[in-house]
């Protein structure tokens, strides 16, 4: 997108990558725009650009973050696209062993930015955005969300175009968190889907994750409004339906037989739905939230129980009122 109509840098770790993608113009069997030139060096990336659009994997953004820091400014803008959660445990605690994670060591990327960085205008770009229609240049939008309205315009500006629209939020956190948690029920959506059932069992699913999203979501100090635009139910719907998103696909192998390991040694793209499953297991826990979907995928995932036997517990669960946040 950012591409169609001015140069881009493109920073890639690998200099393999960075060799393939400026000589011969295709990186994962994608075509590159004739715009972009992809580089290894964080000062000139800085130098160079002012707006920044870090995509690295959550288990990676902080030691990304501690690395590009020394070169930039207070006037450089950054906006994320990263759905996923950054943990820092006190010493000798890990993710495995820790009972309970509140927020104080559950980040978003746009906090773990202004951690690591002198960098004041943050936002954080999330939608339905699945990269190989977005390659095609199918019909598509996203949100631009930030506390800083100079932000969004500047988002929108460089990324707007005839086929791809961009929305405006100023609840950054409702927004990320939003891009999070969809991918806890995108997981359980391939599951559904592995197991052979339709659109009803599919409509049910998405509503009730989408009820959860919305509990976690405020307990983790998100708006309500954030679940239910594009950020929200937009990415949720096109998640919980595409064979195209990672994490649908490892819901779906889980209930063909396949082990967690065996998935995750398999794919070529992180599934950020793994971690985030075990990360708001435990939040749900330390707040007191009713998430029973990922209550029941931690223990598909981490425990193991069955898809067979977390369905059968989610559809004998006695639950009485539908809609109650509102």
């Amino acid at each position: 997108m950012l591409a169609l109509n001015r140069k881009v840098l493109l920073y890639a770790r690998n200099p393999d990558h960075v060799n393939e993608i400026n000589g011969r113009r295709t990186h994962l069997g994608y075509q590159i725009h004739n715009h972009v030139e992809s580089i290894n060096d964080y000062a000139r990336l800085a130098t160079e650009c002012e707006v920044i659009f870090p995509m690295v994997p959550s288990q990676h953004f902080r030691s990304m973050m501690k690395q590009l820091a020394p070169h930039l400014h207070p006037y450089h803008m950054l906006i994320h696209g990263t759905k996923g959660f950054d943990i820092t445990l006190p010493k000798g605690v890990t993710i495995e062993t820790a009972k309970q994670l509140d927020r104080s060591v559950v980040k978003t990327m746009s906090e773990v930015i202004r951690e690591e960085s002198v960098v004041v205008k943050i936002g954080c770009l999330a939608g339905p955005n699945l990269s190989r229609e977005l390659a095609l240049r199918q019909p598509a939008a996203s949100v631009v969300a930030s506390h800083f309205n100079e932000v969004i315009q500047t988002g929108k500006k460089l990324l707007k175009s005839d086929r791809f629209q961009v929305y405006e939020n100023s609840d950054i956190v409702g927004v990320e968190i939003a891009g999070v948690l969809k991918n806890i029920i995108a997981i359980a959506s391939g599951a559904l889907s592995g197991l052979g059932f339709g659109d009803n069992a599919k409509g049910l699913l998405i509503s009730r994750g989408a009820v959860e999203m919305v509990y976690l979501g405020r307990a983790l100090g998100g708006d309500t409004k954030s679940f239910l635009g594009v950020a929200g139910i937009g990415d949720l719907v096109t998640t919980c339906n595409s064979p195209m998103s990672r994490n649908f696909t490892v819901g779906y192998r889980l209930a063909k037989g396949e082990k967690l390991k065996d998935i995750i040694e398999d794919m070529k793209e992180v599934a950020e739905g793994i971690n985030t499953v075990r990360i708001a297991k435990k939040c749900a826990d330390h707040y007191k939230v009713r998430a029973l979907i990922t209550d029941r995928l931690y223990k598909v995932l981490f425990e193991g129980l069955t898809v067979e036997e977390a369905l059968e517990f989610l559809m004998r669960y006695p639950l009485n009122m539908d809609i109650d946040f509102i």
